[in-house]
């Protein structure tokens, strides 16, 4: 199921701007039982992913604990690239992989800079 992180402006409205480079931050909350279905469903479209023009990187987190909500962040060149790669029929098939319980809220962001802390 798809839970937008900001509900005023879900991942359909931030597809429609255009924006470089792109962080995309996916978090997904599961059952316990279902982890071992999640890792291997993430694996696999994040392996498609990884072939697409425009991906930079992407780095899969757990929470700590016993907690079954992990955190991914991907960077993007642009969000066209990863507009084209997220309508993607085969990334599109992996979808149904997930396991029911899965949650799943993704936010697209860009770098921000401020002054003497992080750079833009």
């Amino acid at each position: 199921m798809l839970r937008p992180l900001d509900p005023a402006f879900p991942i359909d409205r931030q597809l429609a701007l255009d924006a470089s480079p792109v962080v995309l931050v996916n978090v997904f909350t599961l059952d316990k039982a279902d982890e071992p279905t999640f890792l291997a469903a993430w694996q696999g479209d994040a392996a498609i992913m990884k072939r697409q023009p425009g991906f930079i990187s992407t780095q899969l987190h757990r929470a700590i604990g016993e907690s079954p909500t992990y955190l991914n962040y991907a960077v993007w060149e642009s969000t066209a690239d990863f507009r084209a790669a997220f309508a993607n029929p085969e990334f599109r098939a992996k979808l149904s992989a997930y396991p029911a319980s899965a949650v799943v809220s993704p936010h697209l962001f860009q770098k921000v800079a401020v002054p003497g802390i992080c750079v833009g």
